[in-house]
């Protein structure tokens, strides 16, 4: 099946502010109707190319379609995109009604017309009841709503989300991440969300754009960039992660072999790109990591345990291998599982699907 044309498009996009490159190598495709999420650390280039989609800023090389069409020298304004920003900057004079009925007066639509539509986007976010009250008599979740509504309410074909949920604290922002899914379903829009929060990227997302450096260096599935990192990068952003040094000893079709300095071997499913006497990271996710043997060849350490944090149904051991390196070890606890005690001797155990060999940099 040939995949529907790309809503965006950015081809070789670069921008440079006087000496400064802020975004270089720009290729990235988004779909009609998906949520993409632009990731990474603060000064990575995430909101420079989200202002680059809305029009605030030009490319200073190559190309942006948006709908198939070029626009180079398009304002906001003529883009069938809208904002919603970290602030929402809503108007504190007017009632919710009237804050999402803004942008569909100044268009100069009829009002029967403004009336429909602001009901009908109300009804999605689920703020008809207060359609009559004032920004600073609703909540900040209920704000961020409104702000979602006035640029929803415009019919855009894109909406540009730059952190919306960053001033709301964490049980609001959980909910609200629902809220956006079900509001992204009800609508349609294509969203490409902001932020440097992995939870919401991963909550939120269909695909990750994960940038550095001005770069995008990954762009996948959550699932898929969280089990199967690129680089150390983004084995350290996306999640936990345990890392060790270690030396390619062995290569062939169905595995790859890799050994540390103190010994501990480590086996891969397939063929990572590796060859022999490189030099690699080895990743492994606290949650690959157990104290009991799997049925598929596990390999194993042993050490001490050195700290336990209890986290609800999960508890995170800290354990001393005999290296004096440590390993995070996440387990669920279902009352079933023997699990050892603080400061006694024990085998960490894990298989070779859950490793990853990662190029050293």
């Amino acid at each position: 099946m040939t995949p529907p044309n790309p809503i965006i498009e950015i081809r070789s996009g670069k921008k440079v502010f006087g000496s400064f490159t802020a975004l270089s190598d720009i290729n990235l495709s988004i779909q009609e109707g998906e949520i993409l999420t632009l990731l990474g650390p603060s000064g990575c280039g995430k909101t420079t190319l989200m202002r680059m989609v809305a029009g605030f800023d030009g490319l200073t090389e190559g190309s942006l379609r948006i709908g198939g069409v070029d626009v180079a020298g398009v304002p906001p304004e003529r883009r069938p995109v809208n904002m919603v920003f970290q602030r929402y900057a809503l108007f504190p004079h007017l009632d919710v009604f009237e804050n999402v009925a803004f942008g569909l007066k100044v268009k100069g639509l009829p009002k029967s017309e403004i009336k429909q539509r602001v009901q009908r986007i109300l009804h999605i976010v689920q703020l008809e009841s207060f359609a009559d009250r004032y920004i600073d008599q609703i909540s900040g979740g209920q704000s961020q709503r409104v702000a979602l509504a006035r640029a929803l309410v415009n019919g855009p074909k894109v909406l540009l989300l730059d952190e919306p949920l960053a001033a709301l604290d964490l049980k609001i922002r959980q909910h609200m991440l629902a809220e956006m899914k079900r509001i992204h379903a009800e609508t349609g829009a294509t969203f490409i969300y902001v932020t440097h929060d992995q939870d919401e990227a991963m909550i939120l997302s269909d695909r990750v754009a994960l940038m550095e450096k001005g770069r995008i260096v990954q762009l996948d599935r959550p699932e898929d960039m969280y089990a199967k990192p690129k680089s150390l990068f983004a084995a350290k952003f996306l999640g936990e992660t345990n890392l060790f040094e270690a030396k390619v000893t062995h290569v062939n079709g169905v595995g790859t072999t890799a050994v540390t300095p103190s010994g501990i071997r480590f086996v891969a499913s397939g063929a990572p790109n590796a060859s022999q006497d490189d030099g690699v990271t080895i990743s492994l996710r606290p949650e690959s990591l157990s104290f009991q043997a799997g049925d598929a060849a596990p390999q194993s350490v042993e050490g001490t345990v050195e700290d336990i944090v209890f986290i609800g149904s999960r508890s995170f051991y800290t354990v001393r291998l005999d290296d004096r390196s440590t390993v995070r070890i996440q387990v669920q606890r279902n009352g079933r599982t023997v699990l050892p005690a603080l400061h006694a001797r024990t085998k960490v155990f894990w298989d070779a699907a859950n490793v990853v060999m990662l190029p050293q940099r």
